[in-house]
Formats: C-alpha cells, structure tokens, sequence
C-alpha cells in the first residue's frame, strides 16, 4: 500500500470527519472507497462512450430498448 497526500478545503474535510464519526468509520477507508466508486464510473463511461454508436446503429437508444433486446 502506498501514501497519497491531498489538500482538502476545510469545509469539505469537516465534512468527511463528520461522516468518519457517524459511521464509525476511518476517514482513509471513505476516500478509499469513494476512490473505488469514482475510478468504476469513469471505466463504465469510457467502455459506454465506446461502445454506444455500434449500439445506435442495431436501434438501441434507451435502456428499455437494451431490455427489449435482451428478452
């Protein structure tokens, strides 16, 4: 494991120490885990940015016509 420092405004390091004690928590296992989040949405975006005109041209614009598809 390896150290990683940030520079927090006050408000928002406030904030995540209040989080920290509600959920009885360590402030490194919240930012690690909101690392986690952030990193998985941006690889889901990127494969969707991708992916998305071979899905337009077979007609699937919306959710519900991927549900559709898959019945």
């Amino acid at each position: 494991m390896t150290t990683l420092t940030v520079r927090l405004p006050d408000t928002l390091k406030s904030e995540l120490d209040v989080i920290s004690r509600k959920e009885n928590r360590g402030v490194s296992d919240i930012v690690r885990e909101s690392l986690r989040r952030y990193i998985s949405i941006e690889r889901f975006r990127s494969v969707r940015k991708k992916i998305l005109p071979f899905a337009e041209a077979q007609g699937l614009l919306t959710d519900e016509d991927v549900f559709k598809a898959l019945k």
